[in-house]
């Protein structure tokens, strides 16, 4: 294969989508479930480096307040707690206050990941399976540090792409098998 170019936030939001789907959300969940995971990780990262400004509690208060006007729950998933709100079509996922549209996340992997998506996801769909729910749940966050796309570190690594090893992949299902 190829060489595969990729930010680690894509990635992390389509490991976490993987994650979700073994745990028995379904696909649509999955994908906004990945991709709040991705966002606050890289919201944390960006307050860590101090490119992003920490949000003030009275614009934290406001926000709640807000969540819990909709009717908004959260659920604990890959070290994140998670704002959703249950729709007609099913848990979503909320950017803010406005739930996450699963189709606009397979476009966003589509186009980060390109014609690599099927076998990245095949492999970390595999990855997935080889752990027990409770186990996976558990281990997933320090799973996605030992096989994301490597970066410069700090500043530096902001926003930069990095060289998927597809092979770090397989070495961390070997372990399991």
């Amino acid at each position: 294969m190829s060489e595969i170019l990729v930010n680690r936030a894509p990635f992390l939001t389509l490991w976490a989508s993987v994650v979700a789907g073994r745990l028995g959300y379904d696909a649509d969940e999955a994908l906004t479930l990945g991709r709040a995971v991705a966002g606050q990780t890289a919201a944390s990262r960006g307050r860590r480096l101090g490119i992003l400004e920490e949000r003030s509690a009275e614009d934290r208060r406001e926000l709640e307040t807000r969540r819990e006007v909709l009717g908004a729950e959260t659920i604990h998933f890959m070290a994140r707690t998670i704002p959703c709100l249950r729709t007609p079509q099913g848990l979503r996922a909320l950017a803010e206050t406005t739930p996450i549209d699963p189709n606009s996340v397979r476009r966003y992997l589509e186009s980060k990941l390109k014609g690599a998506l099927p076998l990245v996801e095949q492999r970390l769909a595999a990855l997935a399976l080889a752990y027990p729910s409770e186990e996976l749940e558990a281990h997933a966050m320090d799973l996605y540090m030992r096989m994301r796309p490597a970066v410069a570190e700090g500043r530096a690594g902001w926003g930069q792409q990095g060289r998927l090893d597809t092979e770090a992949i397989d070495r961390l299902l070997a372990e399991r098998v």
